[in-house]
């Protein structure tokens, strides 16, 4: 089996379109939060995801801010104005999904979470000490995590150290150790990439593979400045950062 792993999403249609073409077959999703924020699209996005086989998700930082869950006060002004406006994008029915999501899971021996395990919603897993302390709060082998919007592997051997991959587009890793893996954004990678990025989990090898897929930004960029939304977000999109 093979399962497609994307994480932040962030409301762009086009993106997301280019890795769903890109990705080849797959019988499983596993989306990792943050499907709105930022972007133009987070209806078409949500409703794109919800149409998507054997699907689970998880809640983002954006997700639930853009329910009231948590305030847009602790979000920088820019994306606040993009989730304040979103909210009158979003149809009752989209709302209703994203009030549902869990905000950490376990699934197939792997605990999900947008953050991080111990702070599902808002820790950021970027470096080697952040991964060191939130090996201790999960069980299992591995945790998926999204958030930072950066493709990454945090492993923990059995002296209990931490080492940190950089994996590149078309990278196949199996793992061998407990390990903290992200598959980048789809939506506004911050690499200094703009491709977007997502992983294909293969289930018999038990084998992740990294991929990176380009798509038309200029169009999400006019599309932004359309929607009023700040161009700050149009301008990360085009540097990937």
């Amino acid at each position: 089996m093979r399962v497609l792993i994307i994480s932040d999403i962030h409301s762009n249609l086009t993106a997301f379109e280019a890795v769903l073409a890109h990705a080849g077959d797959f019988e499983r999703v596993i989306c990792l939060g943050d499907v709105v924020g930022y972007g133009p699209d987070p209806e078409e996005c949500v409703q794109l995801l919800r149409s998507l086989p054997d699907l689970t998700c998880i809640m983002g930082n954006h997700d639930a801010a853009v329910l009231n869950v948590i305030s847009t006060g602790y979000f920088n002004p820019e994306a606040r104005k993009a989730l304040l406006q979103q909210k009158d994008l979003l149809s009752q029915d989209s709302i209703n999904f994203l009030r549902g999501l869990p905000d950490i899971l376990i699934l197939n021996e792997l605990t999900l979470a947008h953050g991080s395990p111990r702070d599902p919603i808002w820790e950021y897993i970027d470096q080697g000490r952040i991964a060191w302390a939130a090996f201790e709060y999960f069980d299992g082998q591995g945790c998926l995590v999204g958030h930072t919007h950066t493709p990454a592997i945090f492993t923990e051997s059995a002296d209990f150290k931490v080492r940190l991959l950089k994996p590149n587009s078309g990278d196949r890793w199996i793992p061998c150790e407990r390990f903290i893996l992200n598959p980048g954004a789809v939506g506004q990678p911050r690499d200094r990439d703009p491709r977007a990025a997502y992983v294909i989990w293969d289930l018999e090898e038990n084998s992740f593979l990294f991929k990176r897929v380009a798509y038309d930004v200029s169009s999400v960029a006019e599309r932004i400045e359309q929607r009023g939304i700040p161009m700050l977000q149009a301008r990360r999109l085009s540097l990937g950062r």
